[in-house]
């Protein structure tokens, strides 16, 4: 299988709101990481804790390695949580890989590097394969931000 869609983990999202009060603290500005994957990787959003955390189950392979690149990603900056009209909005800025050769990247996996396990968020497809070569690969982030959660059916 492969990465086919971008998506929020159910599991953790249901923990942050239940009661294991899981504390994913979106607005860190030192806990949020961006890491890269490959195509290799099937993503599991559903309720299973194993495949939703950064070096667990499916996340403990299959990350991109190359010149520039150092595993578990990149810390988010400027990360907010905004709610308008019943809409709420996760959003950063660009994280970006300066000087890296790089090759396959296809998912940006976002999670807390601060958890037990490190809780994921959320998966972003980036449709197809992308590399570098000594260049700078910067993931440009949706005006929209990395994910709207619309929370008035």
């Amino acid at each position: 299988m492969a990465i086919s869609g971008s998506g929020i983990f159910v599991n953790n999202i249901g923990a942050s709101l239940g009661d294991s009060n899981l504390d994913l603290d979106l607005e860190s500005e030192t806990l949020i990481k961006a890491a890269l994957f490959t195509n290799s990787v099937t993503p599991d959003y559903s309720t299973s804790t194993a495949n939703a955390a950064y070096g667990a189950g499916v996340w403990n392979a299959n990350e991109v390695s190359g010149t520039g690149y150092t595993a578990g990603g990149v810390v988010l900056t400027t990360t907010t949580l905004t709610g308008s009209s019943g809409v709420l909005t996760f959003d950063s800025a660009d994280p970006s890989w300066s000087s890296s050769t790089l090759t396959g990247v296809r998912g940006v996996l976002i999670y807390n590097n601060g958890l037990t396990p490190k809780s994921a968020f959320l998966l972003v497809d980036l449709t197809q394969d992308y590399a570098t070569s000594a260049g700078t690969l910067l993931i440009q982030v949706s005006a929209s931000g990395w994910a709207a959660l619309d929370l008035v059916p």
